[in-house]
């Protein structure tokens, strides 16, 4: 990539400075609309409060995330949302690309599955500069798919092709969550990148819940990209779940663009992920007796507990076997990666005592910004001390697998809330 992805000196709020007239921002580039404003169902699996709207209100008054990727644009009862809140002015259409609300700007995405020769089904996701250039892919989508309507659409086409005509309309290509056993490229279809897409046309690649840059660092191939931590979110409490934080001049998908290639100080300041042993996919699980499965049975295909042969293999597996190094190794342009443990997963932490919290502040200011005094007066001692040791990657984690989302493990803390 081009560019140098190094910090500047820390200024008054103890972040690194940027160059004048450069900003840091919060960026999700991954978030499913669950209805439209109409209530149709556009991502069936995801909440109805997910409108094209709601996620620009969670994104701005809760969460603290400057650039959201939303990835059911093409669809086009969303995009009729989109244009009646350009019609009230509520939003606006940004020159550079993506639709400002507020403080918030949405970049216009699509998630699409692909099914190749010799692998299973896997996710894409495409970005595209503008409400016209979305409703142009619409346009090649339609004949291609079985309702363009709803989300992540099963295209019929090579992802070359998709990869093609993505790039002819100034769009950009990241694979999904590219570890994960159901829908990750490298989880489910192919060894390498390069056997399903041209490796010159890949914007970023997104690593999934289950994984972190250390388990992606042992994979020679993907030393060239930048790597994206989205939420994937289905619903508004999990939008920011993982993050980004990108340097730019301002909000748009220009600008995002030339932080993921690292031009003109513009860059991929830090990835923000969540713990991969939270994500529910992390470890190897056998289905039939619904137990995950020790490090030492990983590597055989049949379960050594009850002898089934339906194993779902877990990420940390999955990168151990298409690594090429002993270690990870990363190259200058990689930003930090730090591990983040999101509100909701914190031990005591119900709907009401998050409510209560996100009223004082974001939940990126709670997490990653606020001084420790500050957030003892919002968080309380016991809930702040949680907040710091997950910011220091203190917290013992019990894993996930199977479908399941591990969990921390705070032994003796209570009395936080519900």
């Amino acid at each position: 990539m081009n560019g140098s992805h190094r910090p500047g000196r820390p200024g008054r709020d103890g972040l690194p400075s940027e160059a004048p007239g450069l900003r840091r921002v919060f960026a999700d580039l991954h978030v499913h609309v669950g209805r439209t404003d109409g209530g149709e169902p556009v991502k069936i699996s995801a909440a109805a409060s997910l409108t094209f709207r709601g996620i620009a209100l969670e994104a701005e008054e809760r969460k603290g995330i400057g650039i959201v990727g939303v990835v059911d644009c093409h669809s086009p009862a969303v995009q009729e949302d989109i244009e009646r809140r350009l019609d009230s002015g509520e939003m606006e259409e940004l020159a550079g690309g993506g639709i400002r609300f507020r403080n918030t700007v949405l970049l216009l995405g699509c998630e699409m599955e692909v099914l190749e020769p010799g692998g299973r089904p896997f996710h894409l996701l495409g970005y595209l500069p503008s409400l016209e250039a979305i409703r142009g892919w619409t346009e090649w989508l339609r004949p291609r798919v079985a309702n363009v309507r709803l989300s992540t659409p099963r295209v019929r086409a090579r992802a070359r092709e998709l990869q093609r005509e993505l790039a002819a309309r100034g769009g950009i290509l990241v694979p999904a969550h590219v570890f994960t056993p159901h829908r990750g490229l490298l989880g489910c279809s192919a060894d390498r990148l390069e056997e399903r897409l041209d490796p010159d046309g890949v914007a970023a690649v997104e690593l999934g819940l289950s994984a972190d840059a250390d388990m992606a660092g042992r994979l020679s191939q993907l030393d060239r990209y930048p790597y994206l931590t989205n939420s994937d979110a289905h619903s508004p409490g999990t939008i920011g779940r993982e993050c980004n934080e990108l340097v730019v001049a301002e909000p748009t998908f220009a600008e995002t663009l030339k932080a993921l290639r690292g031009e003109d100080g513009r860059r991929i300041a830090a990835n923000y992920g969540l713990h991969p042993a939270l994500g529910k996919y992390h470890t190897t699980f056998c289905p039939d007796c619904r137990q995950q499965l020790p490090d030492a049975a990983r590597a055989d295909s049949v379960c050594p507990l009850c002898g089934g042969t339906r194993l779902v293999r877990g990420v940390a597996e999955r990168a151990e076997m298409l690594a090429d190094r002993d270690r990870p190794l990363h190259p200058p342009h990689r930003p930090p990666y730090r591990r983040q443990v999101p509100l909701m997963f914190m031990p005591g932490v119900g709907p009401k005592t998050l409510q209560k919290l996100l009223a004082r502040a974001t939940e990126m200011d709670i997490l990653h910004r606020l001084p420790p005094e500050r957030l003892r007066e919002i968080a309380g001692e016991a809930l702040a001390d949680l907040i710091l040791r997950a910011r220091e990657d203190r917290l013992d984690i019990s894993p996930g697998g199977g479908g399941t989302y591990g969990r921390p493990v705070a032994r003796g803390v209570t009395g936080m809330g519900t």
